[in-house]
């Protein structure tokens, strides 16, 4: 359909689940590269959402870009900041478990207000997480 320049229909607005948070963004310390050689050295993180009957269910993820894991995931009917600080605490949580060390991992996100919240930001720094977006 792309190469004939065709799209499909849309009913609906779409949900926003990337709400910029404004001036003083972070940098990209990994330039969009998400290629590692090791566990454990990038982590990536997302915000999506899924239509059902009953309306929007929101997603978020926490995954290891080496080994595509899934880290950490939490599903919910918004989209607020504790649905991305559940999804990193189940990551952090599952590292842990398994004996693997979380200091120094870079973690990736969008530029959303819940990747740049006060207290997402205090819990990657708490463990010694590097985060830019």
């Amino acid at each position: 359909m792309a190469q004939m320049g065709l799209r499909g229909v849309v009913r609906g607005a779409k949900p926003r689940t990337t709400t910029p948070a404004g001036e003083g963004l972070p940098s990209d310390l990994v330039n969009r590269d998400f290629s590692v050689d090791a566990p454990d050295r990038l982590r990536l993180a997302d915000l999506t959402w899924v239509r059902t009957r009953s309306g929007f269910v929101y997603m978020a993820f926490a995954i290891d870009a080496c080994s595509r894991r899934v880290l950490g995931w939490r599903a919910s009917r918004s989209s607020r900041t504790d649905l991305a600080l559940d999804a990193l605490d189940m990551a952090i949580a599952a590292r842990r478990r398994d004996g693997r060390r979380i200091e120094a991992v870079t973690h990736h996100s969008d530029r959303g207000s819940q990747y740049l919240s006060i207290r997402y930001s205090q819990r990657l720094d708490d463990n010694d997480i590097l985060s830019r977006g």
